[in-house]
């Protein structure tokens, strides 16, 4: 094993962060400064757009696969960049390839494992109180959404002023039953509804922006 020979693996979880590099020149530079600090070599780089929930990545396979080849170190910027499931973090330690996270570079085998079981578990949680909020907010009668909104016409400036208010007035008490449970983070709260199947207005998925809107929306119309 050659300790100072890297091969990066960078994910993103959208095709649209694939695209755009959102998230990917953080990962890059995070990356790029540990090898440089170690004095190592960086000799090849793998991206992946893929969610952190499935485990069966070919890119990442082709990684471990160059690793084994050139006796180099896998290197990510952070842990949760190769998934939240303890499963598939024992069968990485059990791979023969050794790993490294930039932003915690003495982490030993326990460490990643517990680090790995509690993010799991936070994943688990969030879809249970995703599901208990969407079920409170059904029995209140609360419409979640319209998928075919990017089909329809476009209407008077008035009306979809209006549309947004009653959509934002629909979603507000899910919103409000997640943070009430502790999921707070904007982020956190955008992945809860992602993961309920809940879309947009428009149809597509949430993200921290979206959900900044609907409270700030949520808040000037005093819902």
């Amino acid at each position: 094993m050659a300790p100072s020979t890297f091969i990066a693996y960078y994910r993103v979880s959208t095709q649209g962060q694939g695209r755009s590099g959102l998230g990917l020149d953080a990962q890059r530079a995070a990356v790029q400064a540990y090898v440089q600090s170690v004095g190592g070599t960086l000799i090849a780089e793998h991206k992946e757009v893929e969610s952190g929930a499935i485990d069966d990545r070919a890119e990442l396979k082709a990684a471990l696969k160059q690793c084994r080849s050139q006796k180099a170190m896998l290197v990510i910027a952070k842990l949760d960049r190769l998934a939240r499931s303890v499963h598939f973090i024992s069968e990485l330690l059990q791979s023969g390839v050794e790993f490294i996270a930039a932003d915690m570079p003495y982490a030993n085998k326990l460490t990643i494992h517990i680090i790995a079981a509690v993010a799991e578990y936070e994943r688990e949680v969030i879809a249970q109180r995703t599901k208990a909020a969407l079920k409170a907010a059904k029995a209140r009668g609360v419409r979640l959404g319209n998928p075919n909104a990017a089909k329809q016409s476009k209407s008077a400036s008035e009306q979809t002023r209006s549309q947004a208010d009653a959509y934002a007035k629909g979603i507000l008490p899910v919103i409000q039953a997640l943070q009430a449970q502790g999921v707070t983070s904007l982020s956190h709260l955008a992945r809860s509804l992602d993961a309920s199947g809940v879309k947009t207005q428009r149809g597509g998925r949430w993200t921290a922006a979206g959900v900044k809107n609907i409270l700030m929306r949520a808040k000037s119309q005093s819902f």
